[in-house]
C-alpha cells in the first residue's frame, strides 16, 4: 500500500475508487472536488463520488468494500443505511501487490538485548507464571500473584520482570477429547513452555477432568525451568493452597535474580499482529506501518504472525497470492471456508464481525475492515498456516487461524510462541499480553492524545502530517526493539495483560 494522496477535504485511496473519506468532519453543503456533501459526513466516514445505482459494487483502495443496498447518489454518506455485502463476498475479493522482501535500511538494529535460556531459545521477559489447570483453581492464582506481584516486580532491576496469573474459564465440564481439549491444551502448554516463562507454578483443585498429572507430563517442560505443582485439595483448602503458592513464587524469584540479557539476533523475535478498536485510518496509517515494520524483520530472519482470520475475509486472495506454496495457498482458503460453515452453524455471518465501535469509526462491512487488517502483514511472502496456539515451524511470515476477537487471538499467538505483540487501536484499546509485551500503535493523532497512557507510537502521521509509510515504519521498528529489549511499553507500565489471557473455547459445556 502506497502512501495516501492528500486532498484539501478528503483522501482519495485509488483512481477508479467509487467514495473517498472525510478527513474532518464535513457539513451538508460542502464542495468535494466535483460534488457536493448531501448529508453531514463525520469524520473518516465514506462519501460518494458519483452515483451509485443500487446492487453497484462499491470499490475503496481499489478493492470491492461492499454492495450499495439502496441508490446512492453523488455526495452521499455511504455507510451502513446503504452499504451491505455482496452475496458472493470471496468471490470479488481482488488480488494484491505481490510479494517482496524488502530492503531493510542500514540505520536499522539487527540487534536486541534478549534472555538466552539454556536450550537457545530467546526471551524477552523473565516471569515466573501461575498456571490453572481449571476455572476452580483461578482464584488461588490470582491471590497468589496479588500476594507477590508488587515484592517481584521491584526485582525488575534484578533481571525478574513479574508474576503473572495464566487462568482460563474451563478444565472440566468439557469432554477430554476433541477440537475443544485439543485447542485448551495446545494453549496451556504454549504459556507454560513459553520462553518469557522463567519459572512455572501449576496449580490445580484435583478432581478435574483436565487432570494435573497427565497435563504436566504432556507438556514436557523444559529441564531448566524452575517449575512445581499442586492441588488445592491436597495441601489442604483454598488458604493454604495460597499460603503454599505464595512460598513456592517467592523461592523461584530469589532463584531467578541476576538473569542477564545479551545482544542476540532480531532473527530471534516472533511478532505477533493484532488490531483492535479499529477505524477508518486503521488502514492508512498504523496497520501499513506495521506491515512495514514486519517486512523489514521478516527479510532478517525473523518470525512475523498474522491472524484474525474472520477480520481477513474478503482480502483472503491478497494473502494466498503470496503463498509459496499451493499446500499454505489451500490451507488459507480452507480456513475461509470452515469460518463460513461455523459462523453459519452458530446463526450468524461473518459480516457480524465488525463492532459498533468499528463502524462509529468509519467502518461499515467486514470487506472493509479487512483490507485495513491485511495490511499489517506487509508484502513479505506467505510461508505457512498455523492452527490456533500452535507454534510455527516456518521462519518468515506466517498466518494463524484465530477468532478476531483480540484477547483469544493474541492468547493464541502467545502460546504459538510470539515473544513481542503489536496492537494497532483506532478507538482506544487497554490491552496487554503478559508475560509477552503488547506495543501500542495509534491510527489518529486525536486517540494519540485522548489515550496518550496507552499509545506507544502515534501513526497518524502518515495522513496528517505527510510522513512517508516508509519512515513511520521505521519508528514502529525501533519501538519494538526496544521493547523487546526490556524498555517496558505502555501497557505494561499499567499493569495491563492479566485479565486478557483467554482460550479459544469450541465443543459443548457439559
Amino acid at each position: 500500500m502506497t502512501t495516501p494522496v492528500l486532498h484539501p477535504r478528503v483522501l482519495h485511496l485509488g483512481a477508479d475508487d467509487d467514495v473517498a473519506i472525510a478527513l474532518e468532519p464535513m457539513a451538508k453543503g460542502s464542495p468535494v472536488d466535483d460534488v457536493v456533501a448531501v448529508d453531514d459526513i463525520p469524520s473518516g466516514h465514506k462519501i460518494a463520488l458519483r452515483d451509485l445505482p443500487a446492487g453497484t459494487l462499491v470499490h475503496k483502495y481499489g478493492h470491492v468494500i461492499g454492495m450499495t443496498a439502496t441508490a446512492v447518489r453523488a455526495g452521499e454518506h455511504v455507510h451502513t443505511h446503504n452499504l451491505t455485502m455482496p452475496p458472493n463476498a470471496t468471490e470479488v475479493a481482488t488480488s494484491g501487490p505481490a510479494a517482496v522482501v524488502p530492503e531493510v535500511p542500514a540505520d536499522l538494529p539487527r540487534t536486541f538485548q534478549g534472555i538466552v535460556r539454556p536450550d537457545g531459545r530467546v526471551a524477552t521477559r523473565n516471569y515466573i507464571g501461575v498456571l490453572t489447570t481449571v476455572n476452580c483453581s483461578a482464584t488461588v492464582a490470582k491471590q497468589i500473584v496479588r500476594r507477590t506481584e508488587d515484592e517481584i516486580a521491584e526485582m525488575h532491576a534484578e533481571g525478574v520482570d513479574g508474576v503473572v496469573a495464566l487462568t482460563h474459564g474451563t478444565g472440566c465440564g468439557m469432554a477430554n477429547s476433541g477440537p475443544g481439549w485439543d485447542v485448551l491444551r495446545r494453549t496451556l502448554t504454549g504459556y507454560a513452555r513459553h520462553p518469557n516463562i522463567g519459572g512455572l507454578v501449576v496449580v490445580g483443585l484435583g478432581c478435574e477432568i483436565n487432570v494435573m498429572r497427565s497435563l504436566v507430563d504432556e507438556m514436557e517442560l523444559p529441564d531448566w525451568l524452575p517449575q512445581s505443582s499442586f492441588t488445592i485439595q491436597d495441601v489442604g483448602g483454598t488458604a493454604a493452597a495460597v499460603k503454599e503458592g505464595v512460598r513456592r513464587v517467592r523461592e523461584m524469584a530469589d532463584a531467578m535474580r541476576g538473569t542477564p540479557r545479551r545482544p542476540v539476533g532480531v532473527e530471534h523475535l516472533v511478532l505477533g499482529m493484532q488490531c483492535g478498536g479499529s477505524d477508518a485510518w486503521s488502514a492508512l496509517t498504523a496497520n501499513p506501518a506495521l506491515g512495514v515494520a514486519s517486512d523489514y524483520l521478516v527479510a532478517l530472519g525473523a518470525t512475523s504472525m498474522l491472524g484474525e482470520t474472520p477480520e481477513i475475509y474478503g482480502a483472503e486472495q491478497m494473502l494466498a497470492e503470496r503463498a509459496t506454496s499451493d499446500a499454505v495457498r489451500e490451507k488459507l482458503m480452507e480456513r475461509i471456508t470452515w469460518w463460513e460453515r461455523y459462523t453459519a452453524a452458530q446463526g450468524t455471518t461473518i459480516d457480524g464481525n465488525p463492532s459498533p465501535g468499528n463502524k462509529a469509526g468509519g467502518i461499515t462491512t467486514i470487506l472493509e475492515k479487512s483490507l485495513g487488517s491485511v495490511a499489517k502483514g506487509g508484502q513479505s511472502p506467505l510461508a505457512e498456516i498455523v492452527d490456533y496456539a500452535t507454534v510455527p515451524t516456518a521462519k518468515g511470515f506466517v498466518f494463524m487461524d484465530t477468532p478476531g476477537y483480540d484477547p483469544v487471538s493474541a492468547t493464541g499467538m502467545v502460546a504459538g510462541g510470539a515473544n513481542i505483540i503489536a496492537f494497532t487501536t483506532g478507538r482506544g484499546s487497554v490491552f496487554g499480553s503478559r508475560p509477552v509485551p503488547t506495543v501500542k500503535l495509534a491510527t489518529n493523532s486525536e486517540l494519540a492524545t485522548r489515550m496518550s497512557g496507552d499509545i506507544d507510537v502515534d501513526c497518524s502521521g502518515v495522513v496528517e502530517a505527510g510522513v512517508p509509510l516508509e519512515e513511520m515504519g521505521r519508528r514502529v521498528y525501533r519501538r519494538l526493539i526496544e521493547v523487546a529489549s526490556g524498555d517496558r511499553s505502555q501497557s505494561e507500565d499499567l499493569g495491563l495483560g492479566g485479565e486478557e489471557i483467554v482460550p479459544w473455547q469450541i465443543g459443548a459445556v457439559l
